[in-house]
């Protein structure tokens, strides 16, 4: 019988670029069970998806009850309870400040909060940063610079988009200070030189950057942001689609920080798998936003809604504390393994968006060793992605109800698999 995998190479295009080859026919927790039954640790979680777990009861009950009552009404035809229910809990956390707008995905939210920022502030100018992943719509991928191949083919009808450098405070030689001003000057630079404040809708920043490496944003910068926002009447986006949901350790990663953006996007673990995004902004732009300005067909679908309420009623819990427990524990761990192993170049992130960043004598990105490193912990059952501009970086995303057991485990198979693969790569 043949494979999912190689069923798939006669039906699906080769598009979507896949990580693995893995059939996988069942989740639960942290594993994930392919088709020979060999079951695997999870630290992809669909790419950040799963915050609560594969198959969390909580939220498979609440989409099973919602299943019999009402499975799409469309937001734009009428109200249902569950759209309203979510969007209230949602304002409850964010702010009473805020209104919501639900759509499918991350790339979707993103789009939606840029013309919500085009619409109401009647200007045209965007700026976003270097390594920055925003999705791979025309206007996301525009936004976009972590890969040349997101763009590459559309560059002739992408939106233009203004990038300055966003801070990497582990790979540059200047204090964190230094790195920090190095980037404002830059953006000071792009107001002075190509697209005037008066003409800037808005800024749309990650606090923690994903797919360009899981940078977390120095304090001072986002700070920064915020004033010259203030300043110019700009719309400050914060993009928390990877870093939202209790993935820091916080429900946002702008909890950190304590920093209010004018407008957040979230996406990925809102709804633990079932496709549901939104675009949480302030009420005095929200309310600017014209009737027809936007829309879609299944976004706030009942049965997504349903799941986003759950998730919200399980991170009510002790859930965040726990994601802070286990988040440290495993930098630590992830710490020590780099003590042993220097190609480690740094250990980063917050909760459990932790990475660990890989690079030769002289500072050249060990690419190679991290394709290694990942294949072989996937021979023993251990699912990692990579990440980073020159994808020398392994990022960490279990679900987060991982427990520090999970964690030993983990990190036993990828001390063997780093072992292994230096002795095949050779670098060091």
């Amino acid at each position: 019988m043949k494979s999912l995998y190689e069923r798939s190479l006669t039906v699906l295009p080769p598009v979507a670029k896949r990580a693995t080859k893995l059939g996988i026919v069942k989740g639960q927790g942290a594993y994930l069970t392919d088709e020979k039954g060999e079951k695997y640790l999870d630290f992809a979680a669909g790419v950040g998806v799963v915050n609560c777990g594969h198959n969390n009861p909580i939220v498979v009950e609440a989409i099973e009850k919602q299943l019999h009552d009402l499975v799409h009404g469309g937001h734009n035809v009428v109200y249902y309870p569950s759209y309203i229910e979510l969007a209230e809990k949602l304002v409850a956390r964010v702010g009473n400040d805020y209104k919501v707008y639900f759509s499918n995905s991350g790339a979707e939210a993103n789009e939606g909060a840029v013309k919500l920022a085009i619409s109401v502030t009647k200007r045209s100018g965007i700026i976003a940063f270097n390594s920055s992943f925003h999705g791979r719509t025309l206007l996301t991928a525009a936004m976009t610079a972590s890969n040349a191949q997101y763009r590459k083919n559309y560059e002739g009808v992408l939106p233009p988009v203004y990038h300055v450098d966003f801070p990497d405070i582990y790979n540059t030689k200047l204090s964190e200070k230094e790195e920090v001003t190095r980037c404002l000057e830059q953006l000071e630079q792009v107001f002075h030189n190509i697209l005037a404040p008066s003409q800037t809708a808005c800024i749309v920043v990650e606090p923690v950057q994903g797919e360009g490496g899981y940078l977390p944003a120095p304090k001072e910068f986002l700070v920064k942001l915020r004033e010259i926002c203030d300043r110019f009447g700009i719309l400050l986006i914060f993009d928390e689609v990877q870093s939202g949901y209790g993935r820091t350790g916080n429900l946002f990663a702008k909890d950190h920080y304590g920093i209010q953006p004018d407008v957040l996007t979230s996406a990925k673990g809102i709804a633990n798998g079932i496709p549901l995004s939104a675009v949480i902004g302030k009420k005095e732009y929200m309310d600017k936003w014209e009737p027809g300005a936007h829309g879609g067909t299944f976004g706030g679908n009942p049965l997504a809604c349903a799941a986003g309420s759950a998730v919200l009623d399980i991170m009510d819990t002790d859930f965040l504390e726990h994601v802070k427990t286990v988040g440290a524990y495993f930098t630590a761990k992830l710490q020590k393994l780099q003590e042993k192993y220097p190609v480690i170049s740094s250990v980063r992130g917050l909760g459990l968006m932790i990475a660990i960043e890989f690079r030769k004598n002289g500072g050249k990105p060990a690419t190679e060793l991290v394709a290694k490193v990942r294949e072989e912990a996937l021979q023993k059952h251990l699912i990692l992605l990579n990440c980073g501009v020159f994808h020398n970086v392994i990022r960490f995303i279990p679900p987060l109800i991982i427990e520090k057991s999970d964690v030993d485990k983990a990190i036993a198979i990828l001390d063997t698999s780093i072992s292994l693969s230096l002795k095949e790569v050779g670098e060091n």
